[in-house]
């Protein structure tokens, strides 16, 4: 299957915007990642304080 140009400038396009979304969520779920690793640091702190 061979492409147009018009039809390669639309496939990059698509995949330049597919780049940018998932850049986007891999920033979201690092940032959940390190709350979620505080939390957890904080959780164990607390327990070890109780015992």
């Amino acid at each position: 299957m061979e492409l147009t140009p018009e039809q390669l400038v639309s496939e990059f396009q698509d995949a330049v915007m597919e780049l940018y979304f998932a850049r986007k969520r891999i920033a979201l779920l690092e940032a959940e990642n390190a709350a979620l690793r505080e939390h957890l640091a904080l959780t164990e702190q607390a327990s070890r304080t109780e015992s």
